[in-house]
């Protein structure tokens, strides 16, 4: 079947996603801030990947298989919509996939949790001649990363045909071995070039979305060091070092576990964050199953989120300092068993502290909480050198994790511990 399409990519693709049309290296990474475009210029790219060129099918990778649902795959249909071609292409949920009609082409979905179901891929109509490795931060190692890479591979009945992976992330560390793959010097890919973008290099931004990030930039530079600035982030001085991993986990994992909530309050600037914990005390293990995290959110809009996220029969402990928040929720939306957080001298750095005698398995649909352990450091003084205590920023998150965890650490017959009693808790937890 030949199809006519008339579409102007020049009056479309931003500058900076260029090399995703006319760049034939093996792989293209890029490595960016917030709001730089970088998922919805690549999705673009996989729908005219496939009507430009007959042989080419794609895979499309995530680290958990069910990430791709609301993410990619959501984006490729809204990229195949504002390019007009919605209805040349069939988009399924079972199996999750993307068939261009006029050849039978297709877009497949896969997770690294699931290998097999990556290496057995055979597409009917031409070869599986592009990947896109999307949020590639949380793939765990190099050697899976290139053993589903083999896999691309075969004769291509083209005599201009090549194969193509594109890699995007944020960089949370520069720890990853994303660094030292592709855009470390000494040590990159000969067959690869990367890139960084920032919301600079989108042209569709919105004033009130980039003047956010403008904000970012002065209230958390550790985190706008990645958010805005698409640099690689700090790891030094990180406060939960080696204590958390992102991980996949069911309830019935945690089914057993007692669980809890934690509450902490922003609005324009700062999110409110609810983090839902289940605690093995036994193992010293959190986990952290779910998350709201979310600017602008007013009362009413607290108590649904709490109630969608199945919030109600479990313990809430929300910042304390917020008192009319709190009795509006409990006294006017009906939020039950909400208290607030116990405050006192040192309570802060003592919860920390005790909270560091904890792992924390984080669930990947938990992203707010995880940037935040991946940004939050301790303070410095005025000679440079890293005190024992955190700086006050970027960690709205790690309060409500705080608060949702002291029902477990400074709390004995329903009352907050006094200091000397959190004092001795910490002794005990063995990090003092």
């Amino acid at each position: 079947m030949t199809v006519q399409i008339n579409i102007d990519l020049n009056s479309i693709v931003p500058k900076a996603y260029a090399p995703l049309y006319n760049d034939r290296t093996r792989y293209l990474t890029y490595k960016g801030s917030r709001g730089s475009r970088k998922s919805f210029s690549v999705a673009e790219d996989v729908i005219m990947q496939i009507i430009l060129h007959p042989y080419v099918n794609w895979i499309v990778l995530r680290q958990y298989a069910y990430t791709n649902k609301d993410s990619t795959y959501s984006t490729i249909q809204q990229a195949a919509f504002r390019l007009g071609v919605y209805d040349l292409f069939k988009f399924t949920l079972s199996p999750l996939e993307i068939t261009f009609k006029p050849t039978g082409q297709k877009v497949f979905f896969r997770g690294m949790d699931k290998p097999l179901a990556v290496t057995s891929l055979q597409p009917t109509t031409g070869v599986l001649a592009r990947a896109w490795w999307e949020e590639a931060y949380e793939l765990k190692s190099l050697d899976a990363f290139k053993t589903v890479e083999e896999t691309m591979r075969g004769e291509i009945n083209d005599p201009d045909g090549y194969y193509q992976s594109i890699i995007t992330f944020n960089p949370w560390s520069d720890q990853h071995w994303l660094k030292s793959e592709f855009f470390d010097a000494d040590t990159k890919n000969p067959r690869s070039k990367s890139f960084t973008t920032t919301y600079e290099d989108n042209p569709y931004l919105d004033d009130d979305y980039i003047e956010s990030l403008q904000d970012m930039v002065k209230r958390n530079p550790n985190r706008a060091r990645v958010a805005v600035y698409g640099d690689w982030g700090i790891a030094e001085g990180l406060v939960f070092d080696g204590l958390f991993e992102q991980r996949d986990f069911s309830m019935e994992d945690i089914a057993a576990l007692p669980k809890a909530v934690g509450l902490d309050f922003g609005f324009k600037h700062d999110p409110t964050a609810g983090e839902f914990i289940a605690i093995d005390q036994q193992n010293r293990v959190v986990y952290v199953y779910d998350e709201f995290y979310q600017q602008g959110m007013l009362t009413q809009q607290i108590a649904q989120a709490l109630g969608q996220h199945k919030a109600y029969g479990l313990p809430i402990t929300a910042d304390s300092a917020e008192q009319r928040l709190i009795a509006e929720l409990s006294r006017v939306f009906g939020v039950p068993n909400i208290t607030g957080a116990g405050k006192g001298k040192d309570s802060v750095s003592q919860g920390i502290q005790y909270m560091q005698s904890y792992r924390y398995i984080v669930h990947p649909r938990v992203k707010g909480l995880l940037e935040e352990f991946n940004t939050y450091v301790y303070a410095k003084d005025k000679f440079d050198n890293w005190t024992n205590q955190p700086e006050d920023a970027n960690n709205h998150g790690v309060d409500a994790l705080r608060y949702a965890m002291e029902q477990f650490m400074f709390r004995v017959a329903r009352r907050y511990m006094t200091n000397q009693e959190r004092i001795q808790a910490v002794k005990n937890s063995g990090l003092r």
